[in-house]
């Protein structure tokens, strides 16, 4: 098993409703979530929008490895009505948005995936979470 941390975030529907379910989802396709923290709102970033984020960090045991990892998360935010995904960095609304941000203390790069999730620090909302719940990391990657 793997602790593997992962981004949340919602700005479009019953954004707090869906991270919930996000969760349940993650709980069911992935392994048990062993921690989350709050939920914090926040600006859109890397594109224009009227509709403010909500975005927390959930720690979830796994056994899928990194790309079978990825998949699930894909899954799961098209079961939740995301319909597109980010195109050459433009950014745009969603419903959910599920980010692998740290994957033990692996690093992994793909085609698909790079872990450390290469923007973790320059995302407040969610270096913020991450510290709240693994001061740890949260310390190293300040």
């Amino acid at each position: 098993m793997v602790i593997s941390y992962l981004g949340l975030g919602s700005n479009i529907g019953e954004r707090s409703v869906l991270l919930g379910q996000a969760i349940a989802l993650i709980g069911q396709k992935i392994g048990p979530v062993v921690r989350f923290s709050d939920i914090v709102e926040s600006e859109p970033y890397g594109f224009v929008s009227n509709n403010m984020f909500l975005n927390m960090v959930v720690a979830v045991e796994t056994e899928l490895a990194p790309e079978a990892l990825l998949d699930a998360t894909q899954e799961i935010e098209r079961m939740l009505g995301r319909v597109e995904k980010t195109v050459d960095g433009k950014y745009s609304d969603r419903t959910i948005d599920i980010d692998i941000l740290l994957y033990g203390d692996t690093e992994y790069s793909s085609s698909r995936l790079t872990i450390p999730h290469p923007h973790i620090r320059e995302r407040r909302f969610v270096l913020e979470p991450l510290k709240q719940i693994n001061p740890e990391y949260g310390r190293q990657l300040s």
